[in-house]
C-alpha cells in the first residue's frame, strides 16, 4: 500500500472543524441556532468594490496574472502602507496572494524547517500552529494568559530565544483574543529581537482596522526600523474590507524573503484572481470612510456582550481591544454538573453543553492552544447578540456543584 506524507501525521485535528460539522448538523435538523463561531465580517462588500470587480470582467481582465500579483496592486498595497502604517516598499518587496493563509504558510516554510524553533504566543489561531509543523520545525508555544492581556511580555521573548530560534510569529489584533499590542509593547519586544540577529519576525495584521478606542494600532516595522530587514508584513483585504471569498492577501518585508516566497508560488500557485485583484485596487485606493462605521459597530457589539457575559457567575473575561472576539475563561465552571448530570471537564465540555442544550455555537479554547477558554465572535447582529450571550448566562445558571460520592 502506498504511504502518505509523513509530515501529515504532525497535524492535529481542528477543534474548529468538529464545532462547524456539530452545528451542520443540527442547522440540518431545523435547529435555529445563535452563531458565535463564523470569524468573518457579516458586512457586505462595498459596492464600489463590487463594481470594480464587474467592471474587471466587463473589460477582459480575466487572463493570467503574474504569480506574485499585478503592478497595479501592488501599487496600491504600496500607497496603502505608506498611508496607514509610514512604511515604504519598492513594488519588488510586495508579494499577492491567494487569501493571506497560503502567504503566511509559505513564509514560514521559507525561512524554517527541521531543527528550527519558531515562537508562538498562545492563545494562537490554529492554522499558526499546523503551518510550522508542516514544515518540520518546532512551534515553540509560549503561554500569554489574561493576567499579561493575552500578549507576550519582553522577558518571556527573551527567556525562549535560543541558537535554535528562527521565526517569532506575532498577530495583532489577535485572533482568538483580541488582543492589540501597543507601540511600546512592540518596542520593547524589539529592543529584546535586536539582540538576536538571527531570527526573522512574521507579523499578522489581519485585523488591522478593527481596533478599538482607546487603542491605536502599530505594527513592529513601523516601531521598530532597525529591525525591517527581517520582518515580514503580512495583511489582505478580507477581515478589513469584507471580502473573505475574494481570496487577496499581500505581504510586503525583505527583499530575499519575499523572493523565497515569490520562488515557491512559482512553482505550486497561479497568480491570485485577476479580477478580485482589480477589485482590491479599489478596496485599498478608494474611499476608507466606512471602515470607521464598521469599526465603531463592531465596538457596540463587544460592548454589549461584554455587559451580558459579566452578568455569568464564575465567568471571567477581559474586554478585547481589536478585532471581533472575545475569549472568556470558564476555569471557574470546570467540576459542576448539568442539570442532566454530566460533568464539565473542559471547555470543549461546556461549549457542547451550550450548542447542544441552549443552541449556542462557541468555540473552546482547545483549537486555540489555551484551555479553559472559550471564543465568541461578534461578526454578527445585535439581535444574536443580546440573546446568545443570554443564552450563555442561563446556561451557567444551571450549573450545580457536582455531588461527592463518599464511601
Amino acid at each position: 500500500m502506498p504511504q502518505l506524507n509523513s509530515a501529515l501525521t504532525r497535524l492535529k485535528p481542528s477543534a474548529i472543524s468538529d464545532v462547524f460539522d456539530r452545528a451542520a448538523q443540527l442547522r440540518a435538523n431545523g435547529q435555529k441556532l445563535f452563531d458565535f463561531s463564523v470569524g468573518e465580517p457579516d458586512f457586505d462588500t462595498p459596492a464600489a468594490i463590487c463594481e470594480a470587480g464587474i467592471k474587471a470582467i466587463n473589460d477582459g481582465k480575466t487572463r493570467y496574472t503574474a504569480v506574485d500579483g499585478t503592478p497595479e496592486l501592488k501599487q496600491a498595497i504600496a500607497a496603502k502602507f505608506r498611508r496607514d502604517n509610514g512604511l515604504d516598499f519598492a513594488l519588488d518587496q510586495i508579494v499577492v496572494a491567494s487569501g493571506a493563509k497560503p502567504l503566511l504558510a509559505v513564509a514560514i516554510q521559507a525561512v524554517a524547517g527541521p531543527g528550527d524553533e519558531v515562537i508562538l504566543p498562545t492563545p494562537c489561531w490554529t492554522s499558526h500552529v499546523g503551518m510550522i509543523d508542516l514544515c518540520g520545525a518546532e512551534a515553540k508555544l509560549v503561554e500569554c494568559g489574561m493576567d499579561s492581556g493575552f500578549k507576550i511580555t519582553p522577558n518571556q521573548l527573551r527567556a525562549v530565544l535560543t541558537a535554535k530560534t528562527r521565526l517569532l510569529l506575532l498577530c495583532s489584533p489577535s485572533n482568538p483574543t483580541g488582543a492589540v499590542y501597543s507601540a511600546d509593547e512592540l518596542a520593547a519586544l524589539g529592543k529584546v529581537l535586536a539582540d538576536f540577529p538571527g531570527v526573522w519576525v512574521l507579523s499578522d495584521d489581519l485585523y488591522e482596522h478593527i481596533v478599538f478606542a482607546p487603542n491605536i494600532f502599530a505594527t513592529l516595522a513601523e516601531v521598530a526600523p532597525e529591525l525591517r530587514d527581517r520582518i515580514l508584513t503580512v495583511n489582505g483585504v478580507s477581515k478589513s474590507y469584507a471580502m473573505t471569498g475574494w481570496r487577496i492577501g499581500y505581504a510586503a518585508g525583505p527583499t530575499q524573503w519575499v523572493n523565497a516566497i515569490r520562488k515557491v508560488f512559482s512553482q505550486s500557485n497561479g497568480g491570485p484572481c485577476s479580477i478580485s485583484q482589480a477589485a482590491s485596487v479599489e478596496a485599498l485606493n478608494g474611499p476608507q470612510d466606512f471602515l470607521e462605521t464598521w469599526r465603531a459597530t463592531y465596538q457596540r457589539r463587544r460592548d454589549l456582550a461584554v455587559s451580558i457575559l459579566a452578568q455569568a457567575p464564575g465567568l471571567e473575561l477581559a474586554t478585547p481591544e481589536g478585532a471581533f472576539y472575545i475569549f472568556p475563561n470558564c476555569a471557574k465552571l470546570l467540576g459542576k454538573e448539568t442539570p442532566q448530570g454530566r460533568k464539565i471537564e473542559t471547555s470543549s465540555d461546556f461549549c457542547t453543553l451550550l450548542l447542544e442544550q441552549h443552541n449556542v455555537v462557541t468555540v473552546p479554547g482547545a483549537g486555540f492552544f489555551c484551555d479553559p477558554y472559550f471564543r465568541i465572535s461578534i461578526a454578527t447582529s445585535e439581535d444574536v447578540i443580546q440573546d446568545g450571550c443570554q443564552r450563555i448566562v442561563d446556561a451557567i445558571n444551571t450549573l450545580r456543584t457536582a455531588h461527592c460520592v463518599k464511601n
